[in-house]
């Protein structure tokens, strides 16, 4: 199933670089950027299944069982132009138009100087037969290496000034994954490639890693009233576990007015548990930021607003 999904996937992509975006580049005289234009291709493949998964499924879960019944559908409708941003590939064509040189340059660098890849699947007895295998340990590996930066965007002061944005919606749905600053965005991109880079991971199953984390955050952040249960709820972050990370105080703070928070995990509660970060509290507390709701802070109700004011706020934390 994981091979034939690899392979459909790979078929689409094909299709829309031989079909529509290759002829396209030799028109307009550059057909000097049509392998690199195949990445750009699976993005917008990748982001075109996603979008029709998530409406087809989460659209009717949060109509029938919301956790609140009131939004503001005009946030709502901003996080919508945020997932579009993201998954239909302009953010993905900006970055790879910003970093793959400078990567490459780097990586080949490297190359040269005789620095090897970890291959970390190679650790795993059988996973060179098996893929699967080799995926699910980078699975845990990622998701380890996730938990600790989203702590760090949580509690480095020009980091969280940037992500708290995520945090700022009091509308939650299952479009709020991508509500992001894009400066934010970026490095936490840069870091994953430069990390499947150093980690050995193969490509494609680096596209379904991110597919997987994708799908499974935006179900994460749908406004429903679900929790899986006292047993997989400890094996799967939940949309109950996360929105306690996005409840107003409990989810960004140890204490009132200390950086910091609970239910950082990404896709596994494990880290939270092992670190004394997890709340398995059965709530679905109000979301967004203390000093938004509580002392009237704006975070900016449009997109160039919300993202000129985090830059704001970055250089203000990078100056104390």
């Amino acid at each position: 199933m994981f091979e034939a999904w690899l392979d459909f996937y790979a078929r689409a992509s094909d299709a829309l670089l031989e079909g529509v975006v290759q002829p396209m580049l030799f028109t307009l005289h550059l057909g000097g950027w049509v392998e690199d234009a195949y990445s750009v291709c699976d993005g917008l493949v990748m982001g075109i299944l996603q979008l029709l998964l998530m409406v087809a499924l989460f659209t009717p879960l949060e109509r029938f069982w919301p956790a609140e019944k009131e939004q503001d559908r005009s946030q709502v409708l901003v996080d919508v132009i945020y997932t579009l941003i993201h998954r239909l590939g302009l953010f993905r064509l900006v970055f790879f138009l910003i970093f793959n040189w400078p990567i490459d340059y780097l990586w080949g660098h490297l190359r040269v100087l005789g620095v090897p890849t970890l291959q970390l699947d190679d650790w795993v007895p059988g996973a060179n037969e098996h893929p699967v295998l080799g995926f699910l340990f980078y699975l845990v590996v990622f998701d380890f290496v996730g938990y600790w930066l989203h702590r760090a965007q949580h509690q480095w002061n020009w980091w969280w000034s940037l992500h708290s944005l995520h945090h700022s919606q009091q509308s939650m749905t299952y479009w709020s994954d991508s509500r992001n600053h894009l400066l934010d965005d970026a490095i936490m991109g840069l870091l994953g490639v430069v990390l499947a880079q150093c980690f050995g991971m193969p490509p494609s199953q680096f596209v379904v890693l991110i597919a997987l984390t994708q799908i499974s955050q935006s179900f994460q952040h749908a406004n429903v009233r679900l929790s899986l249960g006292p047993w997989l709820e400890r094996v799967w972050v939940s949309p109950r576990f996360h929105r306690y990370h996005h409840s107003v105080g409990g989810g960004h703070e140890f204490e009132s007015g200390v950086l910091g928070g609970h239910n950082f995990g990404v896709l596994l509660p494990w880290w939270d548990i092992c670190f004394g970060t997890a709340n398995f509290e059965d709530r679905f507390d109000p979301t967004g930021i203390r000093d938004q709701v509580e002392g009237g802070v704006q975070y900016g109700r449009g997109f160039w607003s919300q993202q000129a004011l985090g830059l704001k706020r970055m250089v203000q934390a990078l100056r104390k």
